[in-house]
């Protein structure tokens, strides 16, 4: 071995002393925005408590109720810890000192956490989606919700292609001036959890309108899914974002208030004589907004979401009164103008446009229509019918050959600004660059919404989504089950799991009876249990108004099963079927009292032989079992129960719980 000189060894030790004495990275005492005044904590648990700190330095965790714990940071300055909790209670204080900094957290409160997601119809809130899809009797939901000891946090929308750590948000204390931002399944859940134990409740809710399944599974949770692996790992973060990095962004909020402040090149677009002869020439109205229409000599056709402006001339003879102008719906939303006047705004995804246009701003001759076109993602669209009428029923189109700008890109909460002087460089826009749709990616919506929330500790979980995967029903039959696996390994705890079952709705395919079956077979999957909707449906509406019977269903399931209530948890689900001649025999779980029907009888049960030919049969009540034949089907082999996209059950037990439909088809 060679021998090291005086020399050698002083410098290695002044080496050695300057990496030790280095200072680590400062940071302030910081905390994941979960852990906030007015929190609920999970009863009776080791709950996690984690945030941020100067790397390698101690962190003291001081509850009012006696607990305590103190650690050290990592080398990135993250801690982590457990805190012991009491009964049910409240409220406490908790203190979060350093040497240097202290935190105190106040109004907390011990109780049940439940984790409530999905899409729209649990995103729903306890206003509903106004003017047109009300929650039922909400004006008296709201001036009642005067419950203090129930407490939301809604989960700020984020897409994410990688893991977030940290999500926004705050905890909001049930009353009448917080319970219309309230998810109003997750509210009625818990208003019924809350009645009934006399605890406090809190709701942790993280969802999005129209997504699908496969948006809140990690990457980790779809190694059974390697097409949508692919995907992922296809994706290159690095070089969007370089590419990202040459435009301005603008920060907003998806709100019409903050839209209309913004001026995405107004001053020009709206003049009269402003000059859109180099725009793009666009047929409106039109289902879909491609980039094959909005970007000159781009090879890929693909959809695009963001900031959109079209314009359009019409000629009128006739301005002695004023005119309404007639548009289909318009996805997100629009600010319209005719003559650099605005004539309306909405920001509702389906509904039509009605806007009236005063006699004062239009002129004989030519006149410019504009709209300013805003969305969000998942899809986007400029509906008809186009047309203006005045009183006279004297009717001008204004569909076909319009110019139209893609002025910007949605990329999370800012405007990727492109505006005039960028146009040419969209040709080599990247085809996931605004990842302004939560379905652009698999786990996008794990990532921004899900990821940040884990560990915080949980009783379980409410599930409210299936729309956005109807058509893909042999595909969710594994996925569902997935992502609740997924769930339960991230946060390493087997929690119960309860979902609901998508109501009726005419979605006119006949594809949803198969999803809601799917969703039936997922019940195959350890703790969970299913809220059935045949009952509640609307046929016209993808969003029926009655939330307060879906919240009363999931807290059924989580009384009897977690809480060791003794009702019945669940309307009748099919438990087997024996053939007797030309009569099937149907057995089922969760009769409770008994199985009944409604005035009408037994209806929606359908009959096939070997050829899978359903015809309508006649079902009737005997013994808790149920009988079921057709006269056309001698040797019946399948059974079949409310296989339509909308139709009104009519099996229940005699707690009035709906049965689920079914196939006794594999």
């Amino acid at each position: 071995m060679k021998k090291l000189n005086n020399m050698t060894i002083i410098v290695l030790a002044g080496i050695t002393l300057l990496f030790s004495c280095q200072p680590s990275v400062k940071k302030e005492l910081m905390l994941n925005p979960l852990f906030s005044n007015h929190m609920v904590l999970q009863e009776q648990e080791e709950v996690a408590f984690w945030g941020e700190y100067s790397a390698e330095k101690e962190v003291s965790v001081k509850a009012s109720w006696g607990a305590e714990q103190t650690v050290s940071s990592d080398k990135e300055g993250t801690w982590n810890l457990t805190l012991s909790t009491p009964e049910a209670g409240g409220p406490h204080e908790i203190t979060i000192e350093t040497r240097d900094s202290t935190i105190t957290l106040v109004d907390v409160m011990v109780g049940e956490v439940w984790l409530a997601s999905g899409q729209s119809n649990m995103e729903m809130s306890l206003s509903g989606y106004m003017p047109l899809e009300p929650i039922d009797n909400y004006k008296e939901e709201i001036e009642n919700a005067k419950y203090p000891e129930i407490r939301t946090f809604n989960v700020l929308k984020e897409i994410s292609s990688s893991k977030k750590e940290n999500v926004i948000g705050e905890w909001l204390v049930c009353s009448p001036e917080t319970a219309g931002d309230y998810s109003a399944t997750g509210y009625f859940f818990a208003r019924k959890i809350h009645k009934e134990l006399n605890v406090p409740v809190g709701i942790i809710h993280a969802s999005w309108g129209g997504t699908e399944a496969e948006a809140w599974i990690s990457k980790e949770g779809l190694n059974e899914f390697p097409e949508m692996l692919r995907e992922i790992e296809s994706f290159d973060e690095e070089f969007i974002e370089t590419w990202v990095k040459q435009f301005d962004q603008i920060p907003v909020s998806f709100s019409m208030e903050d839209f209309e402040k913004l001026d995405l090149g107004d001053s020009e677009i709206l003049r009269n004589d402003f000059d859109d002869t180099e725009w793009p020439k666009v047929t409106v109205p039109h289902e879909n907004c491609l980039s094959t229409e909005f970007i000159p000599d781009v090879e890929s056709s693909f959809s695009l979401n963001g900031v959109f402006w079209y314009r359009n001339k019409f000629n009128i003879k006739n301005v002695s009164s004023d005119y309404v102008l007639y548009m289909g719906a318009i996805d997100d939303g629009d600010i319209t103008y005719i003559n650099g006047h605005k004539v309306g705004s909405m920001w509702i995804w389906n509904e039509n446009r009605i806007y009236t246009v005063p006699s004062d701003i239009m002129k004989e001759g030519e006149n410019t229509i504009v709209i300013k076109q805003f969305d969000g993602g998942g899809g986007s669209s400029v509906k008809g019918p186009m047309f203006l009428e005045n009183e006279n029923g004297e009717s001008i189109n204004i569909e076909g050959e319009w110019r139209a700008l893609f002025y910007g890109d949605i990329r999370g909460r800012s405007i990727i600004k492109y505006g005039f002087e960028f146009q040419d460089q969209l040709k080599k826009r990247p085809e996931l660059v605004n990842m302004a749709g939560p379905n652009e990616l698999a786990s996008s919506l794990y990532n921004g919404m899900i990821h940040p929330l884990i560990p915080y500790t949980l009783k379980g979980a409410i599930w409210y989504q299936g729309e956005s995967n109807v058509g893909r029903a042999k595909q969710y039959q594994k996925l569902f089950p997935a992502m609740i696996n997924d769930w339960r390994e991230q946060w390493n705890h087997e929690f119960p799991f309860y979902f609901v079952q998508i109501a009726p709705f005419f979605h006119g395919n006949e594809l949803s009876p198969a999803l809601r079956d799917a969703q039936r077979r997922s019940l195959i999957t350890s703790n969970t249990g299913m809220a059935v909707t045949m009952d509640i449906g609307d046929s016209i509406s993808i969003h029926p108004g009655n939330k307060q019977d879906v919240g009363d269903r999931l807290a059924r399931l989580a009384l009897a099963n977690d809480y060791g209530a003794d009702i019945v948890a669940s309307g009748p689900l099919y438990k087997s079927h024996t053939v007797f001649g030309n009569k099937i025999i149907l057995e089922f779980d969760f009769s409770g009292g008994g199985l009944k029907t409604v005035e009408s009888g037994l209806s929606g049960f359908e009959v096939a032989g070997d050829d899978r030919v359903y015809v309508p049969a006649i079902a009737k009540i005997s013994e808790e079992k149920i009988e079921v034949f057709a006269t056309t089907v001698s040797e019946p082999k399948y059974v079949r129960y409310a296989w339509r996209d909308y139709i009104v059950g009519t099996l229940f037990n005699k707690e009035g719980l709906p049965g689920s439909p079914f196939t006794s088809e594999d």
